[in-house]
């Protein structure tokens, strides 16, 4: 058996459900009825890239970086594909340059999505901390 199961079902239209596990996510091509897949794929490598961001920190020694926001563009071609994502990582504590370089680079080998993308769709992560 395969370690991820979904069902995803589109009744009429571009709007689908997805069972994933006991969840049900809504993904619609339209945004009409949830966000577009593109959108829900940024959205789900921020999700992933923020926790394995906090446990990059506890690695180097930072279990408490406080509040983590993740503020994420994307860029998509004339035929709505993915051409670039960014992350604006704005953190709580105040580390230095190389301390916020060290926790990106341990969360860009944690993030599993990250690990899923085509190099050239990796984020570009700027990392601003004191932020709150």
């Amino acid at each position: 058996m395969s370690d991820i199961q979904t069902s995803t079902v589109s009744e009429d239209g571009f709007a689908c459900t997805s069972q994933v596990g006991d969840f049900d996510l809504q993904i619609d091509a339209t945004d009409e009825t949830g966000p577009n897949p593109n959108a829900a794929l940024v959205a789900t490598y921020a999700s992933c890239f923020l926790p394995a961001f906090r446990v990059g920190g506890q690695k180097t020694g930072f279990d408490d970086l406080g509040k983590v926001q993740i503020d994420a563009d994307a860029d998509l071609d004339d035929g709505d594909d993915l051409t670039r994502i960014s992350f604006d990582v704005y953190v709580e504590s105040d580390l230095s340059d190389d301390e916020f370089a060290e926790i990106t680079d341990l969360a860009e080998d944690i993030c599993h999505v990250h690990d899923a993308l085509r190099d050239e769709l990796q984020a570009d992560v700027t990392v601003v901390g004191d932020a709150f």
